[in-house]
């Protein structure tokens, strides 16, 4: 029933802001991360490598939920609270609501001190991006974006799935999610092996990146303009960005602070231009990184109350019948 995974998400988001994941634990997205690396060393290579690499992401997604569902199953089998207890373990470590603000403030607290080497060495460890020479307004925008970029699919993307299918949808969007960040690059390694990975995660990911960008829009008072403006032009500025998500929550985040975001950025030396996703020029500062994470607080739990209208709706309708 929908309801029960809306209360096991509910709790999962509670605990998750409380403890996060803590680094001496275990965590599922190691294992399944070495298992895709461990096919992607015997698979990616020779001809075919795009099918290869659809057998490997389908290989890795259908034994994680496989062996999520034998797990849960089992639990409950035992008793309906231990079913309980141990799903809402595993969504649990799926979110990443304390992790993400954590990450966020390892890098604003340096910032607002002024000391720029550790914010930008703080950076470097959560942006694939050159962060060497930034200045505080680039620091904060590598630091925006990660934000509500992964607002949706450490937050809210992975609640979507949990609520239609419990931890098993959770986890087999989880290795989908994984895939992607390992072997979903257009690089001349994965170009061909990591096509289908991209693929699975830009369908697993675009239903949720939009509702997380229409909820995003209702957590804070716009800085400028009214919020049916920015609601109308959400999906232009969203359009703006190369993935078909990713740009959602960066739209969303960029109109409700009137701020801008995108632009130039430098990969191992190599410049890279992105087109810029919002409208004002006021130079970025601690206090858009500290918004953005209330941002995503908030939207996790507006998702969570859509969560459980949903929920009672489904279940509601299916009982009746």
């Amino acid at each position: 029933m929908m309801i029960t995974h809306a209360a096991a998400l509910t709790i999962a988001l509670c605990l998750d802001r409380l403890i996060g994941d803590p680094p001496a634990w275990p965590h599922p997205v190691r294992w399944i991360g070495s298992f895709i690396i461990w096919l992607e060393r015997r698979l990616n290579k020779g001809e075919s490598r795009k099918l290869k690499g659809m057998i490997g992401v389908f290989t890795v997604v259908g034994i994680t939920t496989l062996i999520t569902v034998l797990v849960v199953y089992g639990s409950y089998q035992i008793h309906w609270i231990a079913g309980f207890v141990l799903e809402t373990i595993l969504i649990t470590s799926a979110l990443a609501s304390k992790s993400l603000a954590d990450a966020a403030k390892e890098v604003s607290i340096p910032l607002q001190k002024g000391e720029m080497e550790e914010a930008r060495t703080k950076l470097s460890w959560i942006v694939g991006r050159d962060t060497e020479n930034l200045n505080e307004s680039a620091i904060a925008r590598g630091t925006i974006e990660t934000v509500a970029e992964n607002t949706s699919d450490g937050v809210t993307a992975p609640m979507f799935w949990g609520l239609l299918f419990g931890a098993p949808g959770i986890w087999g969007y989880k290795a989908i999610n994984t895939g992607d960040s390992l072997v979903g690059y257009k690089n001349e390694r994965y170009h061909e092996y990591g096509w289908a990975s991209a693929k699975l995660d830009d369908v697993a990911n675009w239903i949720p990146a939009r509702i997380t960008a229409l909820l995003m829009l209702l957590t804070i008072k716009p800085a400028q303009g009214k919020r049916s403006a920015l609601l109308k032009g959400l999906p232009a500025q969203a359009k703006k960005h190369p993935s078909p998500n990713s740009g959602w929550g960066e739209a969303a985040v960029a109109l409700l602070l009137h701020i801008k975001l995108g632009g130039t950025n430098t990969y191992q030396g190599v410049v890279s231009n992105r087109p810029v996703i919002g409208l004002s020029d006021d130079p970025l500062t601690v206090h858009h990184i500290d918004q953005t994470i209330t941002i995503m607080h908030r939207t996790a739990w507006l998702f969570i109350a859509c969560c459980w209208i949903g929920g009672m709706l489904y279940d509601f309708t299916f009982t009746w019948r």
